[in-house]
């Protein structure tokens, strides 16, 4: 008895969440039927609706829940019906007649004899009790843990039961006061028509909070805030612990719980975008074996499109790297997509070096044929996609940014999966070189590319020949204006130095400069100088030069030239090389 009176008050105590407002308008708008024929069998259709399906999702798993997705949609539609009826009869009319009687008998308005009017009032309190979400304090978690683990029987039943009665009684008791107090009004001002529209409305606003998920997002946890507490306390004065009372037993009445555990099963407020993609059709895989979505099936999975020249891609693989660390003994397996841009890119041993570079252990899917991309539908470097453990996509982000989002995301889904690990701060990797974050506040200047095929800004003297060798020459560039001087071929994606001697000018506004450089077809090194503003950059020197400006260029990827150590203003960097072959991509800023 001891735990069924416990139920009860925290049922009682519901009244006092937030995230039992949604249901009010529905209970409210029968205030004007008689108790025993419209009151009361609208709070026993709701209690008893909602102890059945609390049980059902407690024990029955996800075929369970599913059920109750459509139950919860047929019954918003008939409240919909119902707010409507109250509105405007007519409106209604004008909609479905056939859909506006079911509507007035639900409230009553057509009902010929008492039975009709209860009946009518038990189903709408049956469709409530479907909406009905109370939030998850001490007690009830306490009462649907031992539900899931106990299983189906009658205490479980009895127990939900109690709870669900005791937020009837607190429900009745606010009827009472309502009821007495709309009564009033109507005597007083006459305005019967108008509080019936007025409830319309509010049963509307209801079915359009529980249908957008507020009942248990913002008024869940302000809910929870407000009553676990004063349960906490109860169950502290009777010696319950929540979290070791049901792994010792409860006996009360000849009822015995048993748990491990004093909360319900988490449930992420992500919403469902869609099931995941496959994962075929990469030409190669590094650091692990195919995978298959098949085969991640509970897991969650992070699924990263990148390419490795890429500065916004590098400037989040710390972060990555730092979640398939911490999360990889909970059951998060990072899965990195390398979806080249250039055609250096496309080159197994270019990407393998790339991986290795930046210290990537996670599996990397190499999707030269955009197979994978196109399968997501994906359009960004980087984009981030969470799949839950049922293979659901359930939360996505394209570009930087949004780190700590992200890895609350990842750890809501590793708790819905059943990861019992302790919650943890967001992870703040000491990120050097090009991987450090931009200052977006002095950012000034934007990717710029070298090939003809996206090129701006192009201040030489000269127009381009595409695809022929020729002599430039570049003055005093203005600001994110860029030029060439000596012998370039100026392809598509690229510019290709044909002599040594040449070089690259930019007037930039930014703390840091890149450019995308490779050594070209045979792959011997190409040697190089920077200046800043016609000097060697000193303390300004990038992570690839050293501080007198010379550098090697080695291979194809990003090569950091300039970052200012000191305030960011707008100054005119050149490269020089010493050597001829040298292939020139793009520009970025950080």
């Amino acid at each position: 008895m001891v735990l069924l009176a416990i139920a009860y008050f925290g049922g009682v105590l519901t009244i006092l969440s937030p995230c039992i407002l949604p249901i009010l308008p529905f209970v409210f708008a029968g205030t004007g039927l008689p108790f025993l024929r419209g009151r009361l069998p609208m709070l026993i259709g709701m209690a008893g609706s909602f102890a059945l399906v609390a049980t059902l999702a407690a024990v029955g798993g996800n075929w369970a829940i599913q059920a109750n997705e459509f139950g919860r949609l047929t019954a918003l539609a008939l409240l919909a019906v119902f707010g409507l009826s109250l509105i405007s009869p007519r409106l209604a009319n004008a909609i479905t007649q056939p859909i506006v009687d079911l509507g007035n008998r639900l409230h009553g308005a057509s009902a010929a004899s008492g039975v009709r009017t209860a009946g009518s009032s038990l189903i709408l309190g049956v469709a409530t009790g479907l909406l009905w979400a109370p939030c998850a304090g001490p007690i009830l978690g306490l009462v649907l843990t031992g539900a899931a683990l106990q299983g189906a029987n009658i205490e479980t039943t009895l127990l939900l039961l109690a709870y669900a009665g005791g937020a009837a009684t607190s429900l009745a008791g606010a009827l009472l006061v309502g009821g007495r107090l709309l009564a009033g009004m109507k005597r007083s001002l006459g305005v019967s028509e108008r509080i019936r529209q007025g409830l319309g409305v509010a049963v509307l606003a209801g079915v359009g909070t529980v249908a957008l998920g507020l009942d248990t997002g913002l008024l869940a946890r302000l809910s929870y805030a407000s009553t676990s507490t004063i349960e906490q306390a109860i169950l502290d004065r009777l010696h319950v612990d929540p979290r070791t009372a049901m792994a010792s037993g409860l006996a009360g009445g000849g009822m015995l719980i048993a748990s491990a555990k004093a909360e319900t099963p988490f449930r992420s407020n992500l919403p469902v975008e869609g099931q995941a993609p496959s994962l075929d059709g990469a030409v190669a895989w590094l650091n692990s074996p195919p995978l298959t979505t098949e085969q991640l099936r509970g897991k969650v999975v992070l699924v990263d499109f990148w390419t490795y020249s890429c500065i916004n891609c590098i400037r989040t693989t710390p972060y990555i790297r730092a979640w398939a660390d911490r999360y990889k003994d909970q059951g998060l397996v990072v899965v990195g997509v390398h979806a080249p841009e250039f055609a250096f890119e496309k080159k197994l041993g270019n990407v393998r070096q790339a991986v290795k570079d930046f210290g990537i252990s996670y599996p990397v899917a190499v999707d030269n044929d955009y197979r994978i991309w196109r399968a997501f539908q994906n359009s960004y470097w980087p984009a981030f996609y969470l799949i839950d453990a049922r293979g659901q996509v359930r939360y996505h982000n394209f570009g930087e940014g949004n780190y700590r989002q992200t890895e609350q995301a990842i750890q809501d889904l590793l708790r819905e999966a059943g990861n019992d690990g302790p919650a943890k701060e967001v992870v703040a990797p000491a990120a050097k070189g090009a991987e450090a974050s931009p200052d977006l506040g002095n950012l000034g200047s934007q990717e710029t590319y070298l090939g003809y095929g996206r090129a701006d800004n192009f201040a030489s003297a000269e127009r381009v020949s595409p695809d022929v060798a020729r002599d430039y020459s570049v003055a005093d560039p203005g600001l994110n204006q860029w030029g060439l001087s000596g012998t370039w071929t100026v392809g598509a994606e690229k510019a290709v130095l044909d002599k040594a001697g040449g070089g690259i000018a930019h007037r930039f506004s930014a703390r840091d400069l890149h450019l995308v450089l490779g050594p070209g077809a045979g792959g011997k090194p190409v040697r190089f100088q920077v200046t800043v503003d016609g000097k060697a950059p000193g303390s300004d020197h990038g992570a690839d030069i050293d501080a007198q400006g010379n550098g090697l260029v080695t291979e194809t990827r990003l090569y950091q030239l300039v970052r200012q150590s000191g305030g960011v203003a707008a100054r005119t960097f050149e490269v020089r090389f010493l050597d001829p072959g040298v292939e020139a991509y793009a520009f970025t800023f950080g």
